[in-house]
């Protein structure tokens, strides 16, 4: 039964990608701003530690930074599910219009890989409806960070979907997209608070710009400090075999 259901979504994607939608007449946003300033950097943290520090992003579709509005799988008139970007998508193919600011799995062949839920409220049903929906969509994990406790006792959740249905894990690396999620209380854009991040299997963070920046200014500055302790020390030996009368450029 689930193999059918996979080929019939199949089949309604194929042929919604070799059709020209009239994009203009379907309803992407509602102008509805982000609930709060910390969910909007959380999201744009999600994503530019992305681009930033994981080589595999292209490969991969996750949903996170805020550009994407809505996730659109079969019935293109209809949104499935509020989405909070895609950043395994190519910044090449972002832009303005509506095609670059929703996901049309038709466009990318595929479900996203990753649906990350910021919860802000107790109105968004991320561990009710949605965790159906994402599932029956296809997506292959679907974490809920809810800093808050709003919806649950627990900050982070995270699902594998199994069949047509979602079953909750408590490992925080994602086996079939090679990352993982962590929980880092630090400062980001001039807030500091408990911040949903991604890392690497052993637990690293994927750095963000700045500190993708930062990592590699106090490496520059440790080999300067090498190059000196260096230059120091021919410097000291120099002057103790030139006290011995010996030359030190003669072989």
């Amino acid at each position: 039964m689930t193999e059918l259901v996979a080929q019939e979504e199949q089949e309604e994607i194929d042929e919604f990608r070799i059709t020209k939608l009239d994009l203009s007449r379907i309803v992407t946003e509602n102008d509805t701003p982000v609930d709060n300033l910390f969910s909007e950097r959380q999201m744009r943290l999600l994503a530019e530690s992305l681009y930033t520090s994981w080589a595999a992003w292209r490969g991969s579709h996750l949903c996170g930074d805020g550009e994407c509005r809505s996730l659109f799988s079969s019935a293109p008139a209809t949104a499935r599910a509020q989405c909070v970007g895609q950043p395994g998508c190519d910044p090449a193919r972002r832009g303005r219009g509506k095609e670059h600011r929703s996901y049309f799995v038709w466009e990318y062949g595929k479900p996203p890989d990753i649906v990350v839920e910021i919860v802000s409220n107790k109105v968004g049903k991320e561990l009710g409806d949605k965790l159906l929906d994402y599932a029956r969509l296809g997506v292959a994990y679907y974490i809920v960070y809810d800093p808050g406790q709003f919806v649950s006792q627990h900050p982070l959740r995270i699902f594998t979907r199994q069949g047509l249905r979602y079953t909750e894990i408590t490992d925080a690396w994602l086996a079939e997209v090679g990352i993982g999620v962590t929980l880092w209380e630090g400062e980001y854009e001039h807030m500091t608070d408990l911040w949903l991040r991604w890392c690497d299997q052993q637990g690293v963070l994927l750095a963000t710009g700045q500190e993708a920046l930062a990592e590699k200014s106090q490496q520059l500055a440790f080999a300067s400090q090498r190059a000196e302790q260096a230059e120091r020390r021919a410097a000291a030996l120099a002057a103790k075999l030139a006290a011995l009368g010996i030359d030190p450029e003669l072989d």
